[in-house]
């Protein structure tokens, strides 16, 4: 099924599903990492199942080993940062992963950056200093750097699926897998009836759609999107994650985190449209 759905569809499909991350969490009043355990633990099941299904055999080597490592972290990162501080900053400061790519390309492959990476780097930066500036007086601190952490991670998760030998679906089962067994001991003191029927809810939605399918649909759509449709993509789960936190739990950015977020927003999207255009232009010439 997944695989008949056009690439950028799919791709669509996948971004929607992550931008429920921010209001499902909020709905369920657990230990985010127990939170983190549970969805990880329906996830692992839903992702099994498609690999099952297309014959997709697990893969384990070093690079895989890697991937799921920095998936792991991704995700449990943005559950915890998702309860210490606003939906808006968390899912802002993930999305600064692009600058972190660039970061780690240099430091990792002795790339230099260009011009335009570092003019981006610049104003990402200084868009961050006002979710730190706000951070201080709002007591979301913690937050606030956990949600910075986790675009690092994510940067791992986009480099390492980059080598030839690697296997995104193996890289995602294995990370759900070691997210569940990292967050037991957190599910297993939890209240598991906090909540009720509505928290129970939310849990099987965040496993079913914002993980399990979210990673099928991005798996499959990214082979197939232009890098511009993805990038612009991407942009749509930065505005409606914490769109649908204000709407339906009430929770609004402050104003000062709201000029940090409009910098970094702009600065990705124009990076990486920009980007993609000339990598284009080079392939053709």
């Amino acid at each position: 099924m997944f695989k008949k759905i056009p690439g950028t569809l799919s791709t669509l499909f996948a971004f929607l599903c992550f931008a429920l991350g921010g209001l499902l969490i909020k709905l369920i009043p657990w230990n985010s990492l127990a939170i983190n355990c549970a969805r990880n633990f329906i996830a692992f099941f839903v992702m099994l199942i498609y690999m099952k299904a297309i014959g997709h055999k697990i893969v384990f080597n070093k690079h895989v080993f890697v991937g799921a490592c920095c998936l792991f972290a991704t995700i449990a990162l943005y559950a915890m940062a998702n309860k210490l501080t606003t939906a808006a900053n968390t899912i802002i400061l993930q999305f600064t992963n692009p600058i972190f790519v660039i970061l780690l390309t240099w430091l990792l492959f002795k790339k230099k950056p260009r011009r335009m990476d570092v003019a981006a780097c610049f104003f990402v930066f200084c868009g961050v200093v006002f979710f730190f500036v706000d951070g201080v007086s709002a007591g979301n601190m913690l937050g606030n750097v956990l949600a910075l952490i986790s675009g690092f991670t994510f940067a791992g998760v986009m480099l390492i699926n980059s080598y030839p030998d690697s296997d995104p679906l193996s890289s995602v089962l294995l990370g759900m897998a070691a997210g569940f067994f990292m967050g037991l001991p957190f599910l297993i003191k939890q209240d598991l009836s906090a909540g009720g029927a509505g928290a129970w809810t939310a849990l099987l939605a965040l496993g079913i759609f914002q993980l399990g399918f979210a990673y099928i649909f991005f798996t499959e759509g990214i082979k197939t999107t232009p890098p511009i449709a993805a990038s612009l993509m991407g942009g749509i789960e930065a505005v409606l994650n914490p769109t649908l936190v204000a709407i339906f739990y009430h929770e609004l950015i402050s104003p000062l985190s709201m000029v940090g977020a409009v910098i970094v927003f702009i600065s990705v999207m124009v990076y990486n449209v920009i980007d993609t255009v000339k990598r284009q232009k080079h392939k053709a010439a």
